[in-house]
């Protein structure tokens, strides 16, 4: 289930409920606005995402949405997905580590900061061609071939996308049969994660 606010969000993670309320306090106190997308709380500034913060099964920690700008002196972040990731890092904590407040609060002012300049990595644009499976599929329905057109080029390339990770044609047609009621109804892959 989302959460819709950030109490749901922290409380529905007991193993580390006060690490994250540490978390939120310090970055309350920044300048950020709180918002929850993804159902995660995240912080922003006019609008952009700057930080979040997020518990997993093995750690908690902050995710910073332009992260590779930051001087990053303690090395104390990670990749988010190491060759997917070009501009997001995860700040890392596991059971046990201590919270260093203050140094935390310097990476949240230097991201708040980084923000403000507008330092940000531009997504590379990513030319896909359509998946053969897909184009059959399309080309024997005009109806839903119609519907998929009328979608704004970033929810075709999702689909095209998402058919094209699959390895197998078995998984492909799967993926195809998924989506259809999706494009049918004018919705786009990911639309349920966005706010």
């Amino acid at each position: 289930m989302t959460k819709k606010t950030a109490e749901e969000y922290v409380g529905s993670h007991p193993v580390w409920s006060d690490e994250l309320k540490t978390l939120r306090q310090l970055l309350l106190k920044s300048e950020l606005e709180e918002t929850v997308k993804w159902g995660m709380p995240v912080y922003t500034l006019d609008g952009k995402n700057v930080v979040g913060i997020a518990g997993f099964k093995k750690h908690y920690g902050l995710w910073f949405y332009q992260g590779v700008f930051l001087s990053d002196s303690k090395d104390l972040l990670v990749n988010a997905q190491e060759g997917k990731t070009k501009a997001m890092r995860q700040m890392k904590f596991f059971l046990g580590d201590k919270l260093n407040k203050k140094l935390i609060t310097q990476y949240i002012n230097e991201a708040t900061e980084n923000q403000k300049k507008g330092l940000t990595v531009k997504p590379e644009s990513v030319k896909l061609t359509m998946p053969t499976e897909l184009k059959k599929a399309l080309d024997k329905d005009a109806m839903m071939k119609k519907s998929f057109l009328a979608l704004t080029p970033g929810k075709q390339k999702e689909y095209m996308g998402y058919i094209l990770e699959a390895k197998m044609e078995k998984t492909k047609l799967s993926r195809i049969q998924k989506i259809i009621p999706l494009i049918q109804s004018g919705k786009g892959l990911h639309d349920k994660y966005k706010k």
